[in-house]
């Protein structure tokens, strides 16, 4: 499968404009970044610490979900250059990737391992959240909402889970000084070569929020999980349906 293609969306303007700088960012500012980050090349030191961090959460949101996918619809939300679409595929489930990023989506296209049965990847270039992409029973969203702000963030989580049967797997930037730290470093880059701002968030306030959301009623968090990696910090999180 080497064929993506191109949707549309759903949500409000303050989802959207942020949408927009995450999508510039990633497609042209540091997509050459992003390839050499998430394959085997050499890199150095920070990026390969950064690289560590990202493999061991990606780890840990696959071993939240059953080890045999077979028959199973799973949604890669922000799939990125799809190391873990292909890790899903092969373990038989049938996987939408879907990014803003032509140029990450092209990547992920040529990195999808061979005898995969035609049709089980289908990567398409757009917003996770558009309801043209299905009904799914897992999705997963691997630091794909860490640059909105908590409400934003929320809202985006009900939409997903609306079209969802089983589990959503989030993960999200946890308020720490670690990260307080890194933000801080991060605004010593020119303008033009930061990356969108993370929004940390405190856990308990992002489970009081979903809690208070009407449109996630149906769901209950199972458990969370942080990884902490020097230059990489994200906090995984399951919802379950019940």
């Amino acid at each position: 499968m080497r064929r993506t293609e191109t949707r549309g969306p759903v949500v409000n303007a303050a989802y959207y404009e942020r949408r927009a700088a995450i999508g510039h960012y990633f497609d042209r500012t540091a997509a050459d970044a992003w390839v050499r980050l998430t394959g085997d090349a050499p890199v150095g030191r920070i990026r390969a610490r950064v690289r560590a961090g990202r493999a061991a959460m990606r780890e840990l949101l696959a071993g939240w979900l059953p080890a045999d996918l077979g028959g199973a619809r799973v949604l890669d939300a922000g799939c990125g250059t799809g190391l873990l679409t292909a890790d899903l595929a092969r373990r038989g489930a049938a996987v939408v990737g879907v990014d803003l990023s032509p140029r990450l989506l092209e990547i992920a296209a040529s990195r999808l391992p061979d005898g995969l049965t035609p049709g089980m990847v289908r990567l398409v270039g757009g917003d996770m959240l558009d309801p043209e992409l299905g009904v799914f029973d897992h999705a997963v969203a691997m630091d794909s909402l860490i640059h909105y702000r908590a409400d934003d963030a929320v809202g985006a989580l009900a939409n997903l889970a609306a079209r969802v049967r089983r589990t959503l797997l989030i993960t999200f930037a946890p308020r720490t000084p670690l990260l307080a730290v890194m933000h801080a470093a991060g605004r010593l880059f020119p303008r033009g070569d930061r990356a969108p701002a993370i929004e940390p968030v405190s856990p308990r306030a992002l489970e009081r929020a979903i809690a208070a959301e009407p449109r996630l009623a149906g769901w209950r968090i199972a458990r969370t999980q942080r990884v902490s990696a020097p230059f990489y910090v994200s906090q995984a999180m399951e919802l379950v349906r019940e």
